[in-house]
């Protein structure tokens, strides 16, 4: 639809910041008509599925909200393999922690964003129902929150505002609580499910979530973690808990299989992507990192780090296993990918020389031997979809049960809580993949689980920032600037946004 593709994709970088090519062109305010054809008739459900629509780049790219917690954490890295991956140094400098507000992928994940944030309010004036509204509000506030965590700072529009105002912008406590009362005030009208759409339970976890990371964004380089607080986390994670419509999946591959909307017993909030049909790119979550001469032939790109290979049990299933409809047609496991590589037939497979194609745990930023295309241990967290093409049938996950379970266990602890519950929750979640029960949890063993848990999942930046670890050196980064805790406003948004303030240290 023509009004909500502009949405989507021109709002972000042309409307929703005001450029001042359109306040020399326009000397007036413009309609809804003038801005994308009609507004879908003002059709409230077309305009709220373009909303749906407008989360797929933001959140399933590689590039934007992935990349800005994974590449800038102890769990991926994105190394220049000689003329390949190089891209003008985006990817080293996220994991390298030297990014300015000129970089390209964080200036596109903040644009889209204020895209979602913009389709959501402006649908709102189109007559919704209150369902529909509800969903509206939750897709806003998402967005918000995850600008929020970014950048510090969070923009927004009021429905029906002139859209050539510089929108307003809350940040800290301000837009914490507009947030948090957003989210509370259209719990009740929230569908009850299914999955993959903006519901009642997840809406239970987006509120665990903002009370879990309220301190580290209101006292980022020394977060706090206020008592009041932490029991809002552990009734709402009580309240999933006893409503019994969820468990751990027996299968942890399953909950991001192809077909994991029917397969998984534990996801709680998904974005759903139809197989060969419409997605977002879910698929990059394997390609990114397979090998040329793999099924599917990927980008031989991105890979984990040996240390934090390391932190798993060899018995732990999450680390890999055989997954059918995936091993059987080509050889792959689910998880990590690490020394020789078979087809499913067994053969060893060849790297494009005529070398064992056998990926080495050692990877550096800069990869300039002879061995580059088979340095780092690969990662595959969404089985393969051999059916669907690049369409692919996963839908990606935002929220699942094992993460109401593991920030309960956290919430205890850090209010000091009976630590044997946590304790429990934590070995609940281990067992599931087959590692040993623990004897004892600490705050960072328990930041360690949440790594083998969550692993490429786009929170491990939030979760390093909350235990106080985001500035620690890990392989290939130093320590580095407390800065850093921030991304930089993009400096096109400065400009276009007075309301916008530059972050401290850029």
């Amino acid at each position: 639809m023509k009004y909500t593709k502009l949405l989507a994709l021109a709002i972000p970088t042309v409307l929703l910041f005001s450029c001042t090519k359109l306040d020399e062109k326009f000397n007036g305010d413009l309609t809804a008509s003038e801005v994308g054809g009609g507004s879908g008739g003002g059709n409230a459900g077309a305009l709220l599925t373009g909303v749906y629509n407008a989360m797929r780049t933001p959140y399933q790219d590689q590039s934007q909200v992935w990349a800005s917690q994974e590449h800038t954490s102890d769990e991926a890295i994105g190394p220049t393999r000689g003329g390949d991956w190089d891209d003008n140094g985006v990817w080293r400098v996220l994991h390298l922690h030297l990014w300015d507000g000129d970089h390209a992928f964080l200036r596109g994940t903040f644009e889209n964003l204020g895209g979602i944030i913009f389709s959501a309010s402006d649908m709102l004036q189109y007559s919704p129902t209150p369902s529909q509204a509800a969903q509206a509000r939750f897709l806003r506030a998402f967005a918000m929150f995850t600008m929020l965590d970014g950048w510090g700072q969070v923009v927004y529009r009021e429905p029906g505002s002139a859209i050539l105002d510089a929108p307003t912008v809350l940040s800290g406590t301000e837009a914490l609580d507009f947030i948090i009362s957003e989210v509370t005030a259209i719990q009740n009208d929230l569908p009850d499910g299914p999955a993959n759409v903006a519901n009642k339970d997840a809406a239970k976890v987006f509120l665990m979530k903002i009370y879990l990371n309220k301190g580290a964004i209101t006292s980022r380089e020394n977060p706090t973690f206020d008592n009041a607080d932490m029991t809002q986390v552990i009734t709402l994670a009580d309240q999933i808990i006893n409503s019994g419509k969820y468990s751990l999946s027996s299968d942890y591959f399953d909950n991001f299989a192809p077909n994991n909307d029917a397969l998984s017993t534990e996801n709680i909030f998904t974005a759903e992507n139809i197989g060969g049909s419409s997605s977002g790119n879910v698929r990059s979550r394997w390609y990114c990192g397979l090998h040329y001469n793999m099924n599917p032939s990927g980008w031989n790109g991105f890979t984990t780090l040996s240390d934090f290979y390391n932190k798993f049990d060899a018995n732990d299933t999450r680390r890999s296993e055989s997954y059918a409809g995936v091993t059987n047609v080509s050889g792959i496991k689910p998880g990590f990918l690490i020394g020789q590589q078979y087809d499913q037939n067994g053969t060893a497979l060849k790297d494009r020389g005529g070398n064992p194609l056998s990926f080495t745990p050692e990877v550096k930023n800069i990869e300039t031997g002879t061995n580059l295309e088979v340095t780092g241990i690969r990662v595959i967290k969404y089985p393969i979809d051999y059916v669907s093409g690049d369409n692919a049938n996963n839908d990606y996950v935002y929220y699942r049960y094992a993460d109401v379970l593991l920030m309960k266990a956290e919430a205890l602890l850090r209010s000091g809580g009976n630590a044997g519950d946590a304790l429990a929750l934590v070995n609940q979640v281990r067992t599931r993949s087959g590692a040993a029960a623990l004897g004892s949890v600490s705050v960072d063993q328990l930041l360690d689980e949440r790594g083998r848990e969550f692993y490429w999942e786009g929170m491990r930046k939030q979760d390093l920032i909350r235990f106080g670890k985001f500035l620690q050196p890990w392989q290939e980064k130093p320590s580095d600037d407390p800065k850093y805790l921030w991304f930089p406003i993009p400096n096109q948004q400065l400009s276009a946004n007075p309301n916008l303030v530059q972050n401290p240290g850029y």
